[in-house]
C-alpha cells in the first residue's frame, strides 16, 4: 500500500494494540501528524523529553505492552536517554522512536546532526537506522519483537528526515509474534523436586524477571501448593499480594526483621528472574549459610554472574513454576504443615509489631508513620510509585507498607534514576485508570520532575505525590554524616521551595504537613480531591536522621 514511514509506523503501534506514545514534537511533520488521524494511538504530550522515557517504561513494567516514547534530534534523543538506560537495566520493553538528519546531508553539520545510535547502542537491545522507507514495517516488527523476546528490553529506531515523509509501496503489517518463551529443561525440573525433597525450610525469591513473565499465578499456585515463603527484590514486588499468609517480606538493603530471619534460616534458596546485584544481596554479603543455591532465569548470561548456583534452570519464569508444581504434585510432593503455621505466626507477629511501631507522634514525622497511614488510607487496589531516597524508601519496607494487589507496584530498576516514579505515576493512572496511584517520593526527585504536574492536570490523570520532605539530598547527606565526619556540603535546600504554591499553579490540590495527627485527614484529602478528577500533593515534613534497621545496617558494609 502507498504510504510514508511514519505512517507504517502509527499503524504498527495500532496493529499491536499501542495506546500512547509519550514525548513531545520538533517538527510536527514528523509521526505527530500521521498520530492526528490515529483512531486508537494517543500523543501524551510531556513537558520534557525524560518524562516521556520514564512514561514509556512505567506503561510498560504495568501492562506488559511496548510503552513507547518519541524525541526530537540530538538534544530530543539525548533527553531520552535517562529512561532508556533505566529500562535496559530494568529488561523493560521500550520502543524509543526518533527524527535523524537527512541522508543527503550526514556529516555536514545539519541542524541537530547527532550521532544518536552511539548513544542508544550500549543500552538498547537494538538500535537502527531505517535506510529504506519500504523496509519501516519489516523494522518495527522487529524491533517490537526483540524488545519483547528472551530477556526484555529497549530498542530504538530512528528515520532519516529525507526518506521519512515521501510516499512509498509498503508491505502490509504483520504483528509480531511475542507468544515464543523458553520452557526448562524437564530433567531439571525433576533435579529441582529432588532438591525441595531434601529441603526442610526452602524459600523462592522473585526478582523483576517474574512480572516481566507475569507470572502472577504462577507464584501464588507454587506456594499455595508447596507451602514455599515468598520474598521479593524491589523489581519483583507485586508478583503476589503482600497480605498473603506466606509472603516474608522483601530482601537485601529492604528486608525488615521477618524477611532477614526467613531469608538466613534457608537451607534451600530459588531466585526467579533475579541477578542478586549489590542492594539485593547485601553487597553479596547475604546469602543463608549452608544453603543450595537454585537460579530460574530466562538468560543463561546470568547464571552465576553472582552466586554460583547448585543448578541453573534456563527458563520463562512463569512456565518454569508452572513446571515445578506439576512435577511436585505428581511425586506427591506436600506442604510442611508445621514450617507453614509457623511461617504464618510469625508473620502475624511481625505486623502487630510494625503496628505499633509505626504508631509514632514524634515531630518531625517519621517515615514509617507516612507509609503506614497511606496503606491505611488509599487501600487496596493502588499502584504504589516509588523513588529511591534516604526518607521515601520507607515504603520500600514490608510490612510498612503492603502492595494489596498484584501487579501494582512502579519501581525504579538497579539504575534507579530520580524523578522516575513521579512522572511514572502519570502513565500508571493512564494505564490503569480504574486503580488508584500514589507515588513516594523525596523533595529531591520531586524537584526533578515536578514539570510534569501539568501534564497529570492537561491528560486527566488525578494522583497523589506524598513528598518526603526532609530539606536535603538525604541519601547523600546520610553518608557525608556517617563517612565524612560530618563535612556536610551541597546537600542541603537552603533556599526554600513551596511546593504548595507550585501545585496550585498547575491546577493540584495540595497541603503541607508537619504534625503526625494531621497526617490521615490530609491523605483523605488528597484521595478525594483524586475520586473528583483532581491530582494532588501532600508536602510531609520528615524527620532526615530516621532509617530503618536493615537500611542501618546496610551501610555498615560498605
Amino acid at each position: 500500500m502507498q504510504m510514508n514511514a511514519w505512517q507504517m509506523v502509527v499503524r504498527a503501534l495500532e496493529i499491536e494494540g499501542i495506546p500512547f506514545v509519550f514525548g513531545l514534537p520538533g517538527n510536527p511533520k514528523h509521526l505527530y501528524d500521521q498520530l492526528y488521524d490515529s483512531p486508537s494511538v494517543r500523543p501524551v504530550l510531556v513537558r520534557h523529553e525524560t518524562s516521556g522515557s520514564f512514561m514509556a517504561m512505567a506503561h510498560a513494567r504495568l501492562t506488559g505492552q511496548v510503552g513507547v516514547c518519541f524525541g526530537c534530534p540530538g538534544p530530543g534523543i539525548a533527553n531520552l536517554v535517562p529512561g532508556i538506560l533505566e529500562a535496559y537495566s530494568g529488561c523493560t520493553p521500550v520502543l524509543a522512536l526518533g527524527v535523524r538528519a537527512s541522508q543527503k546531508t550526514e556529516g555536514m553539520g545539519a541542524f541537530q546532526e547527532t550521532d544518536h545510535l552511539g548513544m542508544m547502542r550500549p543500552i538498547t537491545k537494538w538500535a537502527v537506522t531505517l535506510e529504506r522507507a519500504e523496509r519501516i514495517g519489516w523494522t518495527m516488527r522487529r524491533a517490537i519483537s526483540i524488545a519483547t523476546s528472551g530477556k526484555p528490553g529497549p530498542v530504538y529506531v530512528e528515520i532519516p528526515a529525507d526518506i521519512a515523509l515521501d510516499p512509498v509501496e509498503i508491505p502490509d503489517y504483520v504483528p509480531a509474534d511475542r507468544s515464543i518463551r523458553p520452557g526448562p529443561d524437564p530433567d531439571q525440573i525433576e533435579q529441582l523436586v529432588d532438591m525441595l525433597q531434601q529441603a526442610q525450610r526452602p524459600v523462592i525469591v522473585c526478582g523483576g524477571g517474574s512480572i516481566l513473565s507475569r507470572a502472577f499465578d504462577a507464584v501464588k499456585a507454587t506456594t499455595d501448593q508447596l507451602g514455599i515463603p515468598i520474598l521479593v527484590t524491589p523489581a519483583g514486588r507485586g508478583i503476589i499480594a503482600e497480605n498473603h499468609p506466606l509472603f516474608a517480606g522483601s530482601v537485601g538493603l529492604y528486608r525488615t526483621e521477618y524477611p532477614r530471619a526467613v531469608y538466613q534460616e534457608a537451607d534451600l534458596l530459588i531466585t526467579v528472574g533475579s541477578r542478586m546485584e549489590e542492594f539485593q544481596s547485601g553487597i553479596w554479603n547475604y546469602f543463608p549459610e549452608g544453603a543450595r543455591f537454585v537460579q530460574i532465569d530466562i538468560d543463561p548470561f546470568e547464571f552465576g554472574r553472582n552466586w554460583v548456583p547448585d543448578l541453573a534452570i534456563q527458563s520463562d519464569a512463569s512456565l518454569a513454576l508452572e513446571a515445578l508444581v506439576s512435577s511436585a504434585l505428581r511425586r506427591g510432593l506436600k506442604p510442611n504443615e508445621n514450617r507453614v503455621a509457623d511461617l504464618r505466626t510469625r508473620q502475624t507477629d511481625a505486623i502487630a509489631a510494625m503496628l505499633v511501631d509505626a504508631n509514632d507522634d514524634a515531630s518531625p514525622i517519621k517515615g514509617k508513620r507516612i507509609v503506614r497511614e497511606i496503606n491505611e488510607v488509599f487501600g487496596d487496589n493502588t499502584i504504589l510509585a516509588l523513588e529511591n531516597g534516604g526518607q521515601d524508601l520507607w515504603a520500600y519496607y514490608w510490612p510498612y507498607y503492603q502492595v494489596l494487589d498484584p501487579g501494582c507496584v512502579l519501581p525504579p530498576a538497579e539504575q534507579t534514576v530520580m524523578g522516575l516514579g513521579v512522572c511514572g505515576a502519570i502513565a500508571a493512572k493512564l494505564a490503569q485508570p480504574e486503580r488508584q496511584v500514589v507515588s513516594t517520593t523525596g523533595d529531591g526527585a520531586f524537584q526533578m520532575a515536578m514539570h510534569e504536574l501539568p501534564t497529570a492536570v492537561q491528560e486527566g490523570a488525578p494522583v497523589t505525590w506524598i513528598v518526603f520532605n526532609d530539606g536535603a539530598l538525604g541519601w547523600p547527606q546520610l553518608t557525608q554524616r556517617e563517612n565524612l565526619n560530618g563535612r556536610i556540603i551541597a546537600t542541603d535546600f537552603t533556599a526554600p521551595f513551596d511546593f504548595i504554591k507550585v501545585a496550585e499553579a498547575a491546577g493540584c490540590w495540595a497541603t503541607r504537613v508537619e504534625k503526625a495527627s494531621d497526617l490521615h485527614a490530609a491523605l483523605e484529602s488528597a484521595r478525594r480531591a483524586n475520586l473528583n478528577g483532581q491530582p494532588a500533593i501532600v508536602d510531609v515534613h520528615v524527620d532526615p536522621i530516621e532509617h530503618h534497621a536493615g537500611f542501618v545496617e546496610y551501610h555498615t558494609l560498605r
